[in-house]
């Protein structure tokens, strides 16, 4: 089960998540609060339509133009919070995405995107996830900048010198220190994550770490000290098992289960001949790792070959353990099903904020909105069976069947369950709900809470004029 417990009402979850920021004044850090509640409660709306009158809109627009407001201070209570509820081995899974405002405006305080067109943010997230049912628990740590062009005819002696993008991966790690007593933090990095500097801070921090292999004919050392490429040290070695993996929907593509083989072993990763003043303070000269790589057996012309190569701290020496750093991987997923949330859940791309600066302020609120969205889906997968009543407002199990069913009272004698609040609720928000369907994702949930939220404030001015 995961290691959280939602709020579902939005004025206690805001006061939660953002009631303990330090904003040089009480009062803007109660704006905050209820800004955050308004966004909750309408996360894609732009903030006129998240404003509830003219007096909020202006006070929103004050805050969020304040020199005393900043990114870091808005999520700092949270990234907090979430470490401080760990326990166990926790996977702080990590990536970077753009964020992309138009080419066409003139804002002050973006950087270039994609081809160097766009303006906008990379934005790095790291978020804890439940290593056993593969759930995002809270955001763990956030880094918001702009890219630096890269000088011309730059020799690699002198780019390991300067600051360099690769260098938020080690960053995040160092800023999160050693993991607190009871608690292990496992990095899993996709590609962009792999670099000896990276390896090093994850070493000294004691973490462990599944980072898969941007460069598999990189020279590493074999258990008798002999230099050899990766690709080569893994060919050598025998196939342990051949099973079933299950790989998310990606683009043009639906979910799917491949059959793979695994293989593993263990060597020794040389410091690179040019390297950074932060690997050479380090005096780290070698790493031990192992290296188990994923690979299908058999595949379609369409869908073509899959080959994961997995760097782990493990000393890995079964399969078991092997199959262990696989499934670690492939909860890699929900970071980006988290920067998914932020742009079609939270729409942060479509904010128009005429600086740099209000558009971090904006992005600091909406990105603990963007983790209380794929919450609600997990919620919806806690004791399933467990009757609605205990862990959901009595008025929303009550209303949720009547908006439904067009007034009519649900006509069951059975106790709603959290399963079945969660699926109403998720129809209410288009999903259709066959046999075949599965369960809600999170899109159609956070639809059916936004209607939910207008029908019970509709309820609620009805009984005030009743008295």
């Amino acid at each position: 089960m995961p290691h959280f417990q939602i709020t579902l009402d939005v004025d206690d979850w805001a006061s939660e998540q953002f009631g303990e920021c330090q904003l040089g004044d009480q009062r803007r850090t109660k704006r905050l609060v209820r800004i955050a509640a308004q966004a909750a409660q309408r996360p894609d709306g732009s903030t006129p339509d998240q404003a509830e009158n003219w007096a909020d809109l202006k006070a929103t627009y004050r805050l969020f133009d304040s020199d005393k407001v900043s990114f870091r201070a808005i999520i700092e209570p949270h990234l907090k919070h979430t470490t401080e509820r760990l326990s166990g081995v926790t996977l702080m899974v990590s990536d970077t995405t753009e964020l992309e405002f138009g080419c066409h405006r003139d804002v002050p305080g973006l950087g270039p995107t994609g081809d160097g067109v766009g303006r906008g943010f990379l934005f790095h997230s790291t978020v804890a996830v439940d290593r056993a049912c593969g759930e995002i628990m809270g955001l763990a740590e956030q880094h918001l900048f702009c890219r630096q062009a890269a000088p011309k005819k730059e020799t690699r002696a002198q780019r390991v010198k300067r600051d360099r993008e690769s260098q938020i991966w080690g960053e995040s790690v160092s800023r999160l220190q050693t993991a607190p007593k009871g608690v292990v933090f496992r990095y899993v990095f996709d590609r962009a994550g792999d670099n000896f500097e990276t390896f090093c801070q994850l070493r000294q921090q004691q973490a462990q770490w599944v980072i898969r292999a941007a460069q598999t004919h990189r020279v590493v050392l074999d258990f008798q000290g002999q230099r050899r490429s990766l690709d080569e040290l893994i060919a050598d070695q025998p196939s342990v098992d051949t099973y079933g993996v299950k790989l998310q929907k990606q683009k043009g593509q639906p979910p799917r289960r491949v059959q793979v083989e695994l293989r593993y072993v263990t060597l020794q990763m040389p410091r690179p001949h040019v390297a950074s003043p932060l690997v050479r303070e380090s005096g780290i000269q070698q790493i031990p790792m192992s290296a188990v790589e994923v690979r299908t057996v058999d595949h379609s012309e369409k869908d073509g070959p899959i080959r994961w190569m997995l760097l782990t701290s493990d000393a890995i020496s079964s399969t078991e353990q092997a199959k262990q750093v696989v499934s670690d991987y492939q909860k890699r997923w929900v970071v980006e099903e988290y920067h998914k949330a932020l742009k079609t859940g939270c729409r942060i791309e479509s904010r128009q904020y005429e600086t740099g600066e209000r558009l971090q302020r904006v992005i600091g609120v909406l990105s603990i909105v963007g983790v209380r969205l794929l919450q609600l889906r997990a919620h919806a997968r806690m004791s399933p069976d467990r009757p609605a009543i205990e862990v959901v407002p009595a008025d929303w199990v009550k209303i949720l069947p009547q908006a439904r069913h067009r007034g009519r009272a649900r006509t069951s004698s059975e106790p709603m369950t959290v399963q079945a609040f969660y699926r109403s609720l998720a129809q209410l928000g288009g999903f259709i709900g066959r046999k075949r369907d599965g369960e809600p994702g999170w899109i159609t949930i956070w639809r059916g809470f936004e209607k939910l939220q207008l029908i019970l404030r509709g309820v609620q001015l009805e009984r005030s004029k009743c008295g």
